[in-house]
């Protein structure tokens, strides 16, 4: 492995060298393996439990140390890309489904990450143009760290979860039919024990990256000013 403008790339046979990452030497993001990042998240993560849709993986080194985990993929429905920014492709925008740091990461590490996962993203993957990640109201700050990365914010709507054995699942897995590519043993046991899950009603903040400037211009909703996380 070597690092060369701040890319971190394997030798190819032919070609160009592949990324796999992007940073310094005390701070950088490399891919890592599903299994890896997985296991991470449902230990960490707030949510307990992973989204079957991410397709990229990436830990976050400090120090050598692996200290987090960003995962990308596809939106929880994919196609409705085209009703964010007209025109735009399945493949052509990612959504950031998962984030965790460690507390021990130094101050501003995730906005710092996320900056590194950008300019990742822009180098191994050319064909996406936008980023999209909603800021939950039960990780306080309204989405700052987003803020911090430059995303612009594209207004709030209300989601309903619901939480069962301490693992939190979206509405829409209440409501998958059975024998749907949705429907699991984990979705069968949730549906089945119902009335003893908690409903809940969260705020959900939208931010939104664009890689290609351009697609900025195509958004069909407006961007707004930041809400802020403190008060007057």
């Amino acid at each position: 492995m070597k690092q060369t403008k701040d890319y971190i790339t394997n030798p190819t046979l032919f070609g160009k060298p592949e990324i796999i990452g992007f940073g310094s030497k005390d701070f950088y993001i490399k891919e890592i393996g599903r299994n890896k990042a997985n296991e991470i998240i449902i230990n960490n993560h707030y949510s307990k439990k992973v989204y079957n849709a991410t397709y990229i993986h990436l830990g976050l080194y400090i120090n050598n140390a692996l200290m987090g985990i960003l995962q990308y993929g596809y939106a929880m429905n994919p196609a409705s890309g085209k009703s964010v920014v007209k025109g735009t492709e399945i493949d052509q925008y990612l959504e950031l489904n998962r984030m965790w740091l460690d507390d021990k990461a130094e101050r501003n590490s995730e906005s710092k990450a996320i900056s590194y996962s950008l300019k990742y993203i822009r180098g191994k993957y050319p064909k996406i143009k936008w980023i999209q990640s909603f800021a939950d109201e039960r990780c306080g700050g309204f989405g700052i760290v987003y803020q911090a990365c430059n995303f612009g914010y594209y207004g709030e709507h209300t989601s309903d979860f619901w939480e069962y054995n301490n693992i939190v699942y979206h509405n829409i897995q209440m409501t998958v039919k059975k024998g749907t590519k949705r429907y699991s043993k984990e979705v069968a046991e949730l549906q089945a024990n119902k009335d003893k899950a908690k409903r809940m009603t969260l705020r959900q903040f939208r931010y939104l990256f664009f890689i290609n400037k351009k697609c900025k211009r195509d958004c069909l909703l407006k961007e707004q000013p930041y809400p802020k996380h403190y008060k007057e």
